[in-house]
């Protein structure tokens, strides 16, 4: 809860210099920061998305000089919520730094907020934050970014973290300042923005504030802050002089240097900048670089070229891909820049157009054609492919690249075929793609989606006891192999043969499984489960099954507990126990069975459910008294 602040000044003014003890209003969770600078039209939106968060909050609304309006919006707003809006004006200033500098100087809040006027917030955004930062005692909490037209980070939210290290994550990637940050580490030291910086100056804040964070914290599961594209262009970010590629490089040379003074040398600098020559310098190097003059590219590769010599470690390169230590290699020779920027940039053609089983059924031959296309073909010589290659890649969390099987083919041209030997794969979900390597440069891109559309998915098959299904994805329709029944469920039908009553008021089950045109291998069956419908009690039975699908179970009905018990079949098929619902035609369900048991009466009645037809069984007991109830009706 807030803590009201007692503050005492002596105030000289007064007879005897009298101590006057003044109350300062309760501290608030969280302030919010809005600088305004003719963002009239989203405005309404941003505000209203900020008063409806459910914590203490204020709002302190910085006007840079706005002329459309806006100003005077917000002091419509504060006028109506007092308390809680606060509206600060002053002169235009040409970026967002200073605005945001002057409502950090008005905050009260433990932590802070920034929250551009053209954007806004999912309605439980702060309270979500708030209550991951309360949990984990955060000084920066990352909220999910989405955007509108505007291309949002998305590496660092994958999953909801508790407390994330800067080392083993990839919540540097996000440098943008909307985030929630707790005041007192920003006062402590002295973290604000540059306000000589229209562009960049939240970079050099969130880089600071990273530096001296004790616990980051990500909330993964929830639509935070939601990015706008105003579709006029007027926001910084969007006009095209505020990403000059010469600038940014220049730019961004201020939080490199601001950092390496607070991280020493090693892995964790490493990884840092890392980030900073993916995204900032050797991005500069793609597109930026093919639209650029002659005289302008020569400039990028310098600047590009002056960071590699300050701060390229051994420990950056090796945590560089392919790509970027081939431009490394390059940056004197503006002509394989430009070839390596139109090989990235190319177009990926690909398309599957054969896909079946192989003669032995275990290896899955797949056939299609790749190329690659430069986006301004004109006056370039065409990219052509090298060594193709299938490439299935694990899709379960935490696998790392090395964990990729490659596949050679054989290609003529456009055209590739090969075969997967899927006997090699471990159990889990595999998605194909093809790669093709051109100069050296590998690129690869998922095969499926473009195909022949009397191309059907391959049938499944056993391979060694182990269920494998090629599938198509939706809605995107790329190949992937489910090894073990994972996310795809392999087919099955299991029927009720005969159900019949033996000693020790056993009930004992003969019935078949049919799998398709796949035949289930004896071991593979692993029990009978009775599964009680209400509580979800289950009890295993033991299965003799025979080749050719068919199987015995007994259950000793006497050991259920009074409810209604549904019958499933369950087999282990590399992957996940995969279980089927026993079906069962009425005629051939064993008759009810009831018997004494110590002073109550337990009946047992099997039946077909209504519709579907399934396998049931129902368990009673009736005690003294309720017998003797049901006599004298």
């Amino acid at each position: 809860m807030p803590v009201t602040r007692t503050i005492l000044r002596r105030a000289g003014a007064q007879p005897g210099g009298a101590v006057v003890e003044v109350t300062a209003a309760p501290a608030v969770d969280v302030t919010v920061i809005v600088p305004v600078h003719n963002c009239r039209p989203y405005l309404d939106r941003c505000l209203t998305s900020l008063l409806v968060q459910r914590v203490s909050k204020e709002i302190v609304v910085v006007d840079d000089g706005s002329t459309d309006g806006g100003a005077e919006l917000a002091d419509l707003y504060a006028a109506h919520h007092r308390g809680v809006v606060r509206v600060v004006h002053q002169p235009a200033s040409g970026g967002a730094g200073r605005p945001r500098n002057v409502g950090l100087s008005l905050a009260r809040g433990e932590y802070v907020f920034f929250c551009d006027a053209d954007d806004y917030l999912g309605p439980e955004a702060l309270e979500r934050m708030l209550a991951m930062a309360g949990r984990n005692d955060s000084d920066i909490v990352l909220g999910k970014v989405v955007g509108h037209g505007r291309r949002a980070p998305s590496s660092m939210f994958e999953r909801n973290a508790e407390r994330v290290p800067l080392e083993d994550s990839a919540v540097y990637n996000s440098l943008s300042c909307f985030k929630l940050f707790r005041r007192r580490m920003l006062e402590r030291h002295g973290i604000r923005f540059d306000e000589t910086l229209t562009v960049g100056e939240d970079i050099v804040f969130t880089t600071h504030a990273y530096c001296h964070a004790g616990v980051i914290s990500v909330v993964a599961d929830y639509d935070c802050y939601h990015l706008v594209d105003r579709p006029d262009g007027t926001s910084i970010m969007q006009r095209k002089e505020s990403r000059d590629p010469v600038s940014w490089i220049r730019m961004i040379k201020r939080p490199i240097e601001l950092m390496a003074g607070h991280v020493r040398p090693g892995p964790l600098r490493d990884h840092l900048l890392r980030r900073h020559f993916r995204l900032d310098a050797f991005a500069n190097l793609g597109r930026p670089f093919l639209e650029a003059g002659e005289v302008e590219r020569k400039e990028i590769a310098a600047e590009v070229a002056d960071l590699c010599d300050r701060w390229l470690t051994d420990g950056v390169r090796e945590r560089l891909g392919a790509v970027d230590r081939g431009r490394i290699a390059a940056l004197e020779d503006i002509d394989r820049l430009v070839r390596l920027a139109h090989i990235e940039l190319a177009v990926m053609r690909r398309e599957l157009t054969a896909l079946r089983w192989d003669e032995r059924d275990t290896g899955l031959a797949v056939s299609g054609r790749v190329a690659l296309e430069a986006l301004e073909p004109a006056g370039h010589p065409g990219l052509a492919a090298g060594d193709v290659s299938l490439v299935l890649k694990p899709r379960q969390a935490g696998e790392g690249p090395d964990s990729a099987v490659v596949v050679p083919v054989a290609s003529d041209g456009e055209e590739f075929a090969g075969v997967v030997d899927l006997a090699v794969l471990p159990s889990g979900v595999w998605d194909v793609h093809v790669a093709v390597v051109c100069e050296g440069v590998v690129r690869t891109g998922r095969l499926g989606a473009e195909r022949d559309q009397r191309i059907a998915r391959p049938a499944p098959r056993m391979i060694g006891g182990t269920v494998v299904l090629p599938y198509f994805t939706r809605p995107y329709g790329n190949l992937s192999v489910d090894v073990g029944g994972h996310v795809v469920s392999p087919p099955g039908i299991v029927r009720l043969v005969r159900a019949r009553w033996a000693a020790w008021h056993r009930l004992v089950l003969d019935g078949e499984i049919t799998m398709g045109a796949l035949t289930p291998d004896p071991r593979t069956v692993r029990h009978l489960v009775w599964r009680e419908r209400g509580s979800g009690k289950e009890r295993r039975v033991p299965v003799a099954s025979e080749p050719g699908g068919t199987f015995t179970a007994g259950q000793a009905v006497g050991r259920l507990r009074p409810g209604t018990w549904d019958a499933y079949l369950e087999l282990e098929l590399g992957g996940p126990p995969v279980r089927f619902r026993v079906e069962a035609e009425p005629e051939l369900v064993a008759p009810p069975r009831t018997w004494w048991r110590g002073t109550a009466v337990r009946t047992a009645k099997p039946y077909a459910t209504a519709g579907k037809g399934r396998l049931s069984l129902v368990v009673r007991a009736t005690g003294p008294k309720a017998l003797l109830r049901r006599l004298l009706r």
